[in-house]
C-alpha cells in the first residue's frame, strides 16, 4: 500500500474532495478528525495543552475551546509552534496505526487528508503522491469568512499563516481546481483515482515487505538450526 497526501489552502474545499475520494471507494484518513480525537479530555495531548495554555482555552465541560485557542496561536507564531509540537506526534501515531490496519486489509493506497502537509514537512517523505486542492484567492477568502464568521483580517491571518497555494501547486503531483461546480471537482477526482489505481507502487512496497520478512525468517532459521 502506498500513501497519497491530500492538502491545499484553508477553505479551498479539501472536504469536498475527500468526500469524492470516499465515493470512489478510496480510504481517506482525515488529520483534522484524528486531531480532535487526540485532544479529548484526559488524553496526553489534552493534558499538555492545559499545562501550556491554561484553563482559558477550555470550555466548562473540559473540552477544548477551539475558537479561543485559534485566536491565540494565529496571533503568536511561537504558540502555534508549541501547539503543533504537542499535537502532531499524537496525530501521526494514530494515523500510522490506521494505515497499518488498511495495509493488512489489502488496500492499494490510502489518502491522508493533511492540511499542513507542506508546512510541517514531517509526512512528505512518506507519501508517494501529493494532491493539492486550489480555488481562486477571492473565493478562498470569502469561503473562510462565511464558514467561520471571520472578518477579512481574521481570515487573511489564517490564510497567510500557511504556505502559498501557488507554491503548493508547484510541488504537487495532481492539482484539483475547486473553483467551479461540485460536479466538475468530482470529475477531476475521478480522473485522479483512475491514475492512482494504475500505479504499481503498492506492489513495490509489498515485495519489499515480503523480502524483509523472508530475510527475518532466514535469520531466525540460522539462529535456531545452526547456532543452537
Amino acid at each position: 500500500m502506498f500513501l497519497v497526501g491530500l492538502t491545499g489552502g484553508i477553505a479551498t474545499g479539501k472536504s469536498t474532495v475527500s468526500s469524492a475520494f470516499r465515493e470512489y471507494g478510496v480510504a481517506v484518513l482525515d488529520a483534522d478528525v484524528i486531531a480532535r480525537k487526540v485532544v479529548e479530555p484526559g488524553r496526553p495531548a489534552w493534558k499538555k495543552i492545559k499545562k501550556e495554555f491554561g484553563d482559558e482555552v477550555f470550555l466548562p465541560n473540559g473540552t477544548l475551546n477551539r475558537q479561543r485557542l485559534g485566536e491565540i496561536i494565529f496571533a503568536n507564531q511561537e504558540k502555534r509552534r508549541i501547539l503543533n509540537k504537542i499535537t502532531h506526534p499524537q496525530v501521526y501515531k494514530e494515523m500510522f496505526l490506521q494505515c497499518l490496519a488498511l495495509f493488512l486489509k489489502g488496500h492499494r493506497y490510502a489518502v491522508l487528508d493533511l492540511p499542513l502537509l507542506y508546512e510541517s514537512g514531517y509526512m512528505v517523505p512518506f507519501v508517494n503522491k501529493i494532491v493539492v486542492v486550489k480555488c481562486r484567492p477571492e473565493q478562498q477568502l470569502q469561503r473562510l469568512m462565511d464558514r467561520n464568521l471571520f472578518t477579512a483580517q481574521e481570515a487573511l491571518s489564517r490564510i497567510n499563516a500557511q504556505m502559498s497555494l501557488e507554491e503548493k501547486c508547484r510541488r504537487a503531483d495532481f492539482v484539483i481546481d475547486n473553483s467551479r461546480s461540485v460536479e466538475d471537482t468530482e470529475t477531476q477526482v475521478r480522473r485522479t483515482v483512475e491514475d492512482l489505481s494504475q500505479s504499481w507502487a503498492h506492489w513495490k512496497l509489498r515485495f519489499a515487505l515480503l523480502a524483509c520478512l523472508a530475510l527475518l525468517a532466514a535469520v531466525i532459521y540460522f539462529l535456531v538450526n545452526i547456532l543452537f
